[in-house]
């Protein structure tokens, strides 16, 4: 398999002659061999970078948390500039595109709607669509598959910078079919281009890949946070630990006031394949119940194709609520630069889904409800897909 990155370098595009390049990257954006994008370019286009973008946590992948923003700087490698699209602004300022003629986008996307890089690439559409710049993406695997999806389709009312368009939480698109699908369906009408991967399939899965796992950001440290991730991301909206502070973020979430048992018995109404809970207690260092004995679960992963990450953190999430009413909080907000919406809502993308998880809704029964918009973007997303 080779990314749109390789293909690129590859070919040397006749149609980047003489162009003025930028880059939206992080410290993930590597080749196989893990150089990185920006030294490629500049030695397939000599004199031509000008100028580079980093996204949320910064260009190294640094800044661990959401609101924690990056300042623009320089390259010590390259001694370009970095504009960052997460400080005083997330969508860049018409003067940082003036030096530039086409825009690539080197960033590891993880497939689920809430990580915010693809929001960052629907901004710089926007901005070049005012400005006369091109997009280029240059694509890389879904590290969870392209042929699974999963969730809710978001509501317009719960937009946010963790979900713009109307797609589910486990969306099944790679970063470039995702921009097309959010330019076409979003109105925005930028000049994008996407530079295709060879040798990707969609039902592979990121071991299948044989490419080496760049970590994207802090918390997404291995392929499988990446898989649980679109469950287990809802943790950010309550005072349940999502392992933030501990070496396996996302895998392990819990809090200490939680009972193993209580929460077993409560998930045995809820078929929930694929996956073992195992019982564990941890110690966050930073973050939530930093220093507290938490006790909660690993979520191991033994069928990845059966696995339902999302019907799977929604089961817990309810059956905690549901035992622990006066110790379990939502996370009041800001949230993401949302000062008044709660964050729950941003996340899960429909307040009425999280309003029938309080009522004591089955989680099988909410699927069933949403059945018929998930087809419907199953349809819609036909539009936009690159590879068999």
């Amino acid at each position: 398999m080779q990314t749109g990155l390789e293909q690129l370098c590859r070919s040397a595009a006749a149609g980047l002659d003489g162009k003025r390049l930028g880059l939206l990257c992080n410290q993930a954006s590597t080749d196989s061999r893990f150089v990185h994008s920006r030294d490629l370019l500049t030695a397939a286009f000599p004199g031509q970078l000008t100028c580079l973008f980093s996204p949320q946590h910064g260009f190294f992948s640094e800044k661990q948390d959401n609101m924690i923003e990056s300042g623009h700087g320089q390259d010590l490698v390259s001694g370009l500039p970095v504009y960052s699209l997460y400080g005083e602004t997330r969508k860049p300022y018409p003067s940082m595109f003036a030096d530039i003629d086409v825009l690539l986008v080197d960033l590891i996307d993880v497939g689920t709607r809430v990580y915010t890089f693809i929001w960052t690439v629907v901004h710089c559409l926007e901005t070049a669509a005012a400005t006369g710049v091109k997009i280029m993406i240059l694509d890389r695997p879904n590290p969870i598959g392209g042929h699974l999806v999963e969730g809710n389709v978001l509501r317009e009312d719960c937009a946010s910078f963790v979900g713009r368009c109307a797609i589910p939480m486990r969306h099944g698109l790679t970063l470039g079919e995702l921009a097309l699908l959010c330019n076409q369906e979003l109105a925005i009408g930028a000049e994008l281009e996407v530079v295709r991967m060879s040798g990707w399939k969609r039902n592979m899965l990121f071991p299948a890949t044989g490419f080496p796992w760049v970590f994207p950001s802090p918390n997404m440290p291995s392929f499988t946070a990446a898989l649980v991730y679109p469950g287990q991301v809802i943790w950010e909206g309550t005072n349940i630990s999502e392992a933030r502070g501990t070496t396996l973020p996302f895998e392990l979430f819990g809090a200490p006031f939680i009972e193993h048992g209580a929460v077993l018995d409560c998930l045995r109404a809820t078929e929930l394949p694929g996956c073992c809970l195992r019982p564990l207690r941890f110690e966050p260092t930073s973050g939530k119940w930093m220093g507290q004995a938490c006790n909660g679960f690993q979520i191991h992963v033994i069928d990845a194709e059966a696995f339902r990450p999302y019907r799977t953190s929604l089961a817990l999430l309810q059956a905690i609520r549901r035992l622990y009413p006066e110790q379990f909080a939502y996370k009041q907000p800001p949230y993401e630069y949302e000062f008044e919406r709660l964050p729950m809502d941003l996340i899960i993308g429909d307040r009425a889904i999280r309003e029938d998880l309080e009522n004591g809704v089955p989680i099988m029964e909410l699927e069933r409800g949403w059945q018929a918009e998930l087809d419907q973007y199953q349809e819609r997303r036909r539009a936009v897909l690159l590879y068999d």
